[in-house]
């Protein structure tokens, strides 16, 4: 794929460039936030009205990329999901209460599960995206605990 700049276009600008749909194996891959948004989730039969984070998510597998949609619903039903998330960019550690810093998403890092999300469209026609079904823990930086060195108690004449 190649690399171009995201921009806002003028009403003359030319254009040329195709839609270039990218959809990746299932897999681990890192992960960067590119955009923010803040949205309503009307409801459903599985979750009431509430607000949602709407973010675009890059997904890249060392040879091409790909957006994906994630939504996090600001909802009690989903606490698990915006833990995890906020722990994948770093934000939070394991059994810690935070406040949601928005401001810190876009731009953010991490890891996360993608898998292949197999659906019917409006005119029913099969069709095929990337969907994120896990956020992993951020890496802590590697540390040394004192105690997990093993000790040599025995005098070395050497």
């Amino acid at each position: 794929m190649s690399e171009f700049t995201e921009r806002e276009y003028d009403w003359e600008d030319e254009i040329e460039r195709e839609s270039e749909f990218v959809l990746v194996p299932e897999g681990d891959y890192d992960f960067e936030v590119v955009k923010f948004e803040r949205g309503r989730h009307n409801g459903s039969a599985k979750l009431p009205p509430c607000n949602k984070a709407i973010l675009t998510i890059k997904i890249d597998n060392g040879r091409d990329y790909t957006l994906v949609t994630h939504n996090l619903f600001l909802h009690s039903k989903c606490e698990g999901m915006l833990c995890a998330f906020f722990t994948a960019i770093g934000a939070r550690k394991h059994g810690e209460r935070i406040k949601m810093n928005w401001s810190i998403v876009t731009g953010a890092t991490g890891r996360c599960k993608v898998e292949i999300n197999r659906y019917t469209n409006d005119r029913g026609e099969e069709r095929e995206n990337n969907r994120i079904t896990k956020f992993y823990d951020k890496d802590p930086e590697p540390t040394v605990d004192p105690s997990a060195i093993p000790q040599n108690t025995e005098q070395s004449f050497f």
